[in-house]
């Protein structure tokens, strides 16, 4: 979607809670500044300051800023320098993805006991059909409060909710009522909604398109569904062009698709400065295996493929990967294969970046584990499953590899990727 910073937010009683909804199956719901509320949750001491995620080294970037932050311009995916500029009093916090995901499936589960119409993007929205839903929980509107105050209560987070006849509409919906809001768009007012937003809200409007757009004069999304297919075919390219005009009039036949899976895992660090040391770059490695790893636990999948990215110091990245016999996973074997490719890739460079991703995934309960030949029945699988538990109870930062203790884990300093 656009940059939805410059939706308007909010306060039109057209569309408030008590709007037609009959028409509306459709809930984008969507966690208020995820990865910040849940550190406040962590530090109630926190709550009411300016609050910073992401990479905290001269290279890092924002991934989640409080709605206190927000207020001196800090936006995800800022650079953490500008950002400490902007807001020099702010708490600057390295992400902490165990208690996120952790996060994520407990506000998850409340969307799946609603219905099993649940598309989750990414970990902190989701859409949601309640088509089916009305009989056991009444309207959509009354869903979508029923499943703020659940997570409000239960999980001590806030989240917005738009509820509206198609996808794209209720996630703009979302974005208007944040933070902590509910907006209905009514079917017969879909138009009356989306016309008056700036281009830049379509759903696959980027920056370059959006200058092209404004180039011939078309400022909202009522200019450009006014716009001759033509002009916009020249401006865009047809398949562009088709898109956008069929959002311009709200139409956006998509259904809400749980079958969606993820079909690769991964992490990576960006170092504070460029590195060559062999020993900081297996610890590295090692941190980014045992963290794809305990995602891969975490979402019940197992990977057949590992890949590895290096980034060296002046900018050129290079990809390898290597397919395993069985999939696994086993955050040692994720290791030895991304050190095995490191090793023959031999950059000889000092490097910026590097990244582990498991790829290929299957659900782990469809493929079992095969033994190797000598292989002891328990090993590192079992002990990475026992390091799940504590860190559960007791937080990841606690417990890992002995050669990741005494040193900064590079595991709280990772960039958060997804597929």
């Amino acid at each position: 979607m656009g940059r939805s910073q410059s939706l308007p937010r909010g306060g039109d009683p057209r569309f408030g809670p008590g709007a037609d909804d009959a028409g509306c199956p459709i809930l984008h719901v969507d966690m208020d500044a995820f990865f910040a509320s849940v550190e406040v949750r962590h530090r109630p001491e926190l709550r009411g300051r300016a609050v910073v995620v992401g990479g905290v080294g001269p290279r890092g970037v924002v991934s989640s800023a409080s709605y206190e932050a927000r207020r001196f311009g800090v936006r995800s995916a800022m650079p953490t320098m500008r950002a400490r500029a902007l807001c020099p009093h702010a708490v600057f916090l390295a992400p902490d993805f165990a208690s996120y995901s952790a996060a994520s499936r407990a506000v998850m589960q409340i969307f799946r006991d609603v219905t099993p119409l649940v598309e989750p993007l990414s970990l902190d929205e989701a859409f949601l059909d309640v088509a089916g839903a009305r009989r056991l929980f009444g309207r959509p509107a009354a869903i979508a409060a029923g499943i703020r105050q659940r997570v409000a209560e239960e999980q001590g987070l806030t989240c917005s909710v738009g509820v509206a006849p198609s996808k794209f509409v209720a996630k703009l919906g979302s974005t208007r009522a944040k933070p902590d809001g509910l907006l209905v768009v009514p079917a017969d007012r879909v138009l009356e909604f989306l016309h008056p937003l700036p281009v830049g809200a379509l759903w696959g409007v980027g920056e370059r398109s959006e200058q092209a757009l404004l180039r011939l004069g078309l400022r909202t999304v009522g200019d450009l569904a006014q716009a001759p297919l033509g002009m916009l075919r020249t401006a865009l390219g047809e398949a562009a062009a088709a898109h956008l005009h069929e959002l311009s009039w709200g139409r956006d036949p998509r259904r809400v698709s749980p079958e969606h899976a993820e079909k690769s895992i991964g992490a990576e660090v960006t170092f504070d400065t460029d590195v060559d040391d062999p020993v900081q770059i297996r610890r590295t490695l090692l941190a980014l295996a045992e963290k794809v790893g305990a995602r891969l636990r975490a979402g019940g999948q197992v990977g057949r493929t590992v890949s590895l990215k290096v980034r060296t110091a002046d900018f050129r990245t290079v990809s390898r990967a290597r397919t395993l016999d069985v999939p696994t996973d086993v955050a040692r074997e994720m290791f030895d294969t991304s050190w095995a490719l490191y090793t023959a890739l031999n950059p000889g460079e000092r490097i910026r970046l590097l990244g582990v991703r498991a790829e290929g995934l299957t659900a782990a309960a469809e493929t079992p584990r095969q033994l190797a030949l000598g292989q002891p029945e328990r090993g590192w699988r079992e002990a990475e499953v026992a390091a799940d538990a504590a860190a559960a109870r007791f937080g990841r930062s606690v417990i890992g590899p002995a050669s990741l203790l005494g040193g900064r884990d590079p595991r709280r300093n990772e960039n958060p990727t997804r597929p």
